[in-house]
């Protein structure tokens, strides 16, 4: 099989790896927009075949991996979906929930194959999680607690850029409650705060978040963000029911310590970032790539999904910034 991957960056480099992992190994064919940035690629790679965007499209692979800047992912998705190639396109599928609507449109209309990358989807604990949800083992949910913590904040320049703590952050909360639930989020209140380096509030940014989000059968959910953790990467959601509850993200890896006098758990290293923590999942999300290609597998992660949770961390802010609840609009309107 030929794959094309568009944007050899950090998250491009490390899907490079993981497709060439792939069993059989594809042929891979790398382009960026940036002069000179594939063949670098393929030299560190030992394999993969350098190519100008244009080129790798002309070409037409059997699929198409879209790791470049946000802004180039519309186009691209277009373009691909055009020429009936299948994608698989980091998110945010386009700058704007706007955007990523119409998009999601577009790939409907011209019945395109389009996955986009929420790799906690393909998490054991979060698949655990669903599976528990959804036999009744939990009972009903009465709240979720979800926390993505970083260790510490990335560069000020992406700050600037990312559209906030909510939507480059907790939109993998806000994604994963959708899809462990089956609900949707109809309202949200959010407070934050900036306790850390004075940069970020400068940037429009804040270093800690708080989100209170309703869903559409009255179940309350808290999604925690904050770029200042010390004790490591914490990413984990608490599902409390009538009948048990569960915790994903509750092993040795855990940030955090016992205050018990008897505690001992967790005795690991916690984990650094988000890329280590979830190996095993960007892993499996291209594997189901592969199998969505060959037709085996409903499409696990839409465009029309990518844009919901995108619409959730725009209303989060939205709150955050006004400081009232914000009410989301219906699905589909």
């Amino acid at each position: 099989m030929r794959l094309g991957l568009v944007g050899v960056g950090r998250i491009g480099m490390m899907h490079a790896r993981n497709l060439l992992a792939l069993q059989p190994q594809p042929e891979l064919l790398l382009a960026d927009a940036r002069p000179g940035t594939a063949e670098q690629a393929a030299g560190e790679l030992a394999a993969g075949s350098p190519r100008t965007v244009d080129q790798l499209l002309q070409s037409r692979p059997d699929a198409i991996v879209i790791a470049a800047a946000t802004p180039a992912h519309r186009p691209l998705v277009e373009r691909a979906v055009l020429a009936d190639i299948p994608v698989f396109c980091e998110k945010p599928v386009a700058p704007t929930t706007e955007e990523a609507l119409a998009l999601s449109s577009f790939i409907s209309d011209h019945e395109g194959v389009v996955q986009i990358g929420h790799q906690r989807r393909f998490d054991p604990g979060y698949l655990r999680a669903r599976s528990a949800f959804n036999s009744g083992e939990l009972g009903w949910l009465h709240s979720l607690r979800a926390i993505t913590a970083d260790a510490r904040p990335p560069a000020i320049e992406f700050l600037a850029s990312s559209g906030g703590l909510f939507r480059d952050c907790s939109v993998h909360d806000f994604d994963i409650i959708r899809w462990i639930t089956g609900r949707e989020i109809v309202q949200v209140y959010a407070q934050g705060s900036n306790k850390g380096d004075p940069a970020i509030a400068e940037v429009g940014d804040v270093d800690t978040a708080a989100a209170l989000l309703t869903l559409d059968d009255g179940t309350l959910a808290t999604v925690l963000a904050s770029r200042y953790n010390g004790a490591g990467h914490d990413v984990r959601l608490e599902l409390q029911g009538s009948e048990g509850s569960l915790m994903v993200g509750l092993d040795s890896h855990s940030a955090f310590r016992s205050a018990e006098p008897a505690g001992d758990f967790p005795r690991g290293t916690a984990h650094s970032n988000f890329a280590e923590r979830f190996a095993e999942a960007y892993r499996a999300q291209l594997d189901a790539f592969m199998a969505l290609v060959r037709g085996e597998i409903e499409n696990p992660c839409t465009a029309h999904d990518s844009a919901a949770a995108s619409a959730i961390a725009d209303a989060a802010q939205a709150s955050l910034e006004s400081g009232e609840a914000v009410r989301l609009p219906a699905p589909g309107k």
